[in-house]
């Protein structure tokens, strides 16, 4: 395993090491003004909602590693602490992409990449109506991270109003994943899209406890079949099927596999596992445990 002591990099080396491994990352599209009433909009992948109540979100604009200096977005704030923070979905990518070019203060990002503003409710700064999601948010603190090229500025805020364009919800009245399509962002110049086969659920019921792998025989817990993400499906389950429930499987559906293999427990063993995994690739997990509780040898 490659171990870095990451102040032997320099920055750009760390800075990628960084950001190639940990992702994707949501995107948050920020608009600010300045004093005059100027609109800046730029997009920061150094960003997550951190609290449901109160809602905060903390966003970073980082120093430029190249020269040191601060962003439009962070220069803003300190003069006027309220911004707007508009979700980013794949419709939306390349114009984001476009308001990431370092623009000479006075340019509009809005104007340049084709996009309209809609006044805000609580806040003076407007938002990006074609967004999806539009956060208006008043700046709680500033922690300036450091003072040299690439150091962050962490901005935490609060959200005091959401806007979601209803196109967006699904029929319980919330966001639909599918509809919306968010893209998250990676190291270099590689993006993910959350949609299609890439999006999928984990259901764990958070207020119960899974048997753990503690629980899990020896014998599938080393098995070369079953991967970590496989176990890890067994040991959430709250309890185990009890010896009738498996004898029954074993009689009703695995007979014929205990038959084909009687006399080589190895082979037996094997193929349990493999129809175990089919189980559990399909969220069959009960199914799963019975199959491989079933054998003994």
């Amino acid at each position: 395993m490659l171990s870095i002591d990451p102040q032997s990099l320099g920055i750009k080396d760390r800075h990628h090491h960084l950001l190639n491994g940990i992702g994707p990352r949501p995107i948050a599209w920020v608009s600010t003004v300045d004093e005059e009433g100027q609109v800046n909009l730029a997009p920061f992948s150094f960003f997550n909602l951190f609290s449901s109540n109160p809602p905060i979100l903390v966003f970073s604009p980082a120093r430029r590693g190249r020269d040191n200096t601060t962003k439009h977005t962070l220069e803003n704030i300190k003069l006027i602490p309220e911004c707007t923070v508009n979700i980013v979905n794949h419709a939306l990518l390349n114009q984001m992409v476009l308001t990431s070019l370092e623009y000479p203060s006075g340019v509009s990002e809005l104007k340049m990449a084709g996009l309209s503003s809609i006044a805000s409710d609580e806040i003076r700064v407007p938002r990006v109506s074609e967004s999806p999601m539009q956060l208006e948010c008043k700046v709680i603190e500033i922690k300036e991270l450091g003072t040299e090229g690439a150091a962050g500025n962490m901005i935490i805020a609060e959200v005091v109003r959401i806007h979601i364009r209803e196109e967006y919800l699904g029929e319980n009245g919330f966001i639909d994943q599918e509809k919306i399509d968010l893209i998250g962002r990676l190291g270099e110049a590689y993006y993910v899209r959350a949609n299609g086969p890439s999006l999928f659920e984990v259901k764990a019921d958070v207020s119960k406890q899974g048997v753990g792998f503690p629980s899990i025989p020896n014998d599938v817990l080393t098995s070369n079949i079953l991967t970590g993400n496989d176990l890890a499906q067994l040991a959430m389950q709250e309890a185990m099927p009890d010896e009738t429930s498996v004898n029954d499987y074993k009689l009703m559906e695995l007979s014929q596999l205990f038959l084909d293999n009687e006399d080589d427990s190895e082979s037996l063993k094997k193929e349990l596992h493999l129809r175990a995994k089919v189980h559990l690739e399909s969220h069959r997990v009960t199914e799963a445990w019975k199959t491989l509780l079933s054998f003994n040898g």
